[in-house]
């Protein structure tokens, strides 16, 4: 399993989120979409999670320097299982 830091959300006008998850060196990401309700009636979004190396993409070159930043800052700030 490999740890990952949410450091991006994006909101569609279909009610959907789409969490954007990556390792420390953002070089790795991890997405997972979820109904915009659910936020609201779940159990909310974690600072991080833990995921199966095979469930990690290759971040976007021109994302890796702020996904690396946002995740590093969430490590610091965040245990992996805060509600954020």
């Amino acid at each position: 399993m490999t740890t990952v830091w949410l450091v991006d959300r994006q909101f569609d006008s279909k009610g959907l989120v789409r969490l954007t998850y990556a390792t420390e060196d953002g070089e790795r990401m991890h997405t997972k979409e979820l109904a915009e309700q659910r936020l609201v009636t779940g159990d909310g979004i974690t600072a991080g999670r833990e995921v199966e190396e095979t469930a990690l993409g290759e971040s976007p070159a021109d994302e890796v320097e702020r996904f690396a930043s946002e995740a590093s800052k969430m490590a610091a700030e965040h245990d992996l299982d805060d509600t954020v």
